[in-house]
């Protein structure tokens, strides 16, 4: 059998860190092909190899049975290879035709860009491939869904036959979503790969033809995707069965505890951001945000949070108002961006551990910090929340991504605030961290906390979420019972399409 790519005995360290160990990866050519494994599995750094960003310290590549060596991307991409990262790459500034072809221009004789030309191939990409977009609109005018079919014309205007896709989805709509695997199905029938790395496991199921696991940095299996289950590649990625515990109870009744009323603000560019928005929640109850990013949802979380001021109403938390008060609002906030805004990666666990509480009485005093204060708060949370590795002094850099959110979490719950705002709690996790973070979650709210839910993942909003409030443009479109709607729904009124009732 001929498989398009085959990447043979590929091993790569990073210092002591043995990422990937005697990998054995390939693919068939014209197939979906999913990556799955923990966060540290080494799939990123396994892709990153094929497409050239690092290079193996052992093993070889084939494309097509012939030995390749892929130094740098622009080798990659030479080879039909290219790749959409998690986070899109694109300059907002700059139209879809621009961004498309920047650093592959097509010029005149006299060395002038032919930009007309450049717009007639790329339309004619969109109507082959049914990826609709204007390819004279700036992307910052453009949604999420629009601007990943700017990055896969990226790859389709370079001619890649060979597509990896990381994380494709948690920013998209369900209606996105669909038409995202509609396109992937169509690059499969024309013969083009597509490799595609997620956490989500229901989507493993409903688009891929075959499944690599990966764990620890050594291949598990590789098994046809129609032999197996969510529940068995779940287990095959932790290395024993998963059971998952996660049980909403019903909410206990309770009377507001946070209540925002009439907020409005603007965004960092001086636009409406959130336009006389109100909601309110109740101690032991989680109200889940919907909305697609760009909608106001950050704005609304960091006038809560006291990060930004707003142009009028208020915020008042148990029967104080916090938007006149001189006082910082009781609020944990778990924020979405964990390496830029809730942790300072040089700092060690036990320093992030008391971020924003180092002022606090129990570790500091007469400009110094109590060490012995600090170092006992860590060893009590790095127990409670399983922190791995248990080392108190090792920098949070050297963390995976699901420790480090754990190091977050520990703090902010810690702080013991009435009200707790998550922001993408579960972002780039995998299926053990999140598992600990939903739990996390549902303890505080058994605990009479009011819990403020932001959210892409609708599957996560529905299962942990009482009431679902959708906004659109700044304003809140409809309210919801989680157990009276649907990720349909839910993505209808996202696109501001149809306000409940009308």
């Amino acid at each position: 059998m001929m498989f398009s790519i085959n990447m043979q005995h590929i091993s790569k360290r990073f210092g002591n860190l043995r990422a990937n160990d005697g990998v054995n990866f390939s693919v068939q050519q014209g197939e979906i092909h999913a990556l799955v494994g923990e966060n540290g599995a080494g799939k990123s750094t396994l892709m990153n190899i094929l497409y050239g960003i690092h290079q193996p310290d052992e093993g070889s590549i084939l494309l097509n049975e012939n030995l390749v060596k892929l130094e740098t991307p622009a080798r990659a991409i030479s080879f039909g290879i290219g790749m959409v990262h998690q986070h899109f790459m694109l300059i907002p500034s700059l139209t879809v035709t621009e961004n498309i072809i920047l650093g592959n221009e097509l010029t005149s004789m006299l060395g002038f860009i032919n930009s007309s030309e450049a717009e007639r191939t790329i339309e004619q990409l969109s109507d082959r491939y049914r990826l609709p977009v204007n390819p004279r609109a700036r992307v910052e005018s453009l949604s999420v869904g629009q601007q990943q079919r700017v990055e896969l014309l990226k790859l389709l205007y370079r001619n890649a036959e060979i597509l990896i896709l990381d994380e494709p989805t948690p920013v998209l709509t369900p209606q996105e979503v669909e038409e995202l695997f509609h396109t992937l199905n169509n690059f499969k029938s024309m013969g083009k790969t597509v490799i595609l790395i997620t956490h989500k496991l229901s989507e493993v199921m409903a688009i891929s033809n075959s499944v690599t696991v990966m764990r620890r940095g050594k291949v598990v299996t590789r098994v046809d995707t129609v032999s197996t289950s969510q529940i068995e590649l779940a287990r095959l990625m932790v290395g024993h069965d998963v059971e998952f515990r996660t049980v909403k109870t019903s909410p206990p009744s309770s009377m507001p505890v946070l209540v925002v009323e009439g907020v409005s603000a603007q965004s960092d560019r001086h636009l409406p951001a959130v336009r006389n928005l109100s909601l309110s929640i109740a101690g032991g109850e989680i109200l889940g945000i919907a909305a697609i990013e760009g909608n106001g949802q950050s704005e609304l979380i960091q006038v809560i949070t006291g990060l930004r001021k707003p142009t009028a109403g208020k915020v008042v938390i148990k029967g104080q108002e916090y938007l006149s008060s001189r006082h910082h609002p009781p609020v944990s906030h778990i924020p979405e961006d964990r390496g830029k805004q809730g942790l300072v990666l040089d700092f060690t666990i036990s320093e992030n551990l008391i971020l924003g509480r180092h002022q606090e009485k129990n570790f500091s005093g007469l400009f110094r910090l109590f060490n012995e204060k600090v170092e006992s708060n860590a060893k009590q949370l790095i127990q409670v929340y399983d922190i791995r590795p248990p080392t108190k002094h090792l920098r949070v850099r050297n963390l995976s991504g699901g420790n480090q959110q754990k190091v977050i979490i520990a703090r902010e719950l810690s702080k013991n605030a009435p009200v707790i705002v998550a922001n993408h709690p579960t972002r780039g996790l995998d299926i053990w961290a999140i598992e600990f973070v939903h739990s996390s979650l549902l303890r505080e709210r058994t605990n009479g906390k009011a819990i403020l839910l932001v959210s892409s993942d609708l599957e996560e909003l529905l299962k942990l979420s009482d009431r679902i409030a959708v906004m659109y443009e700044g304003e809140i479109v409809t309210i919801v019972e989680a157990k009276n709607t649907t990720e349909r729904e839910l993505g209808i009124y996202m696109t501001g399409a149809v306000k409940r009732g009308a």
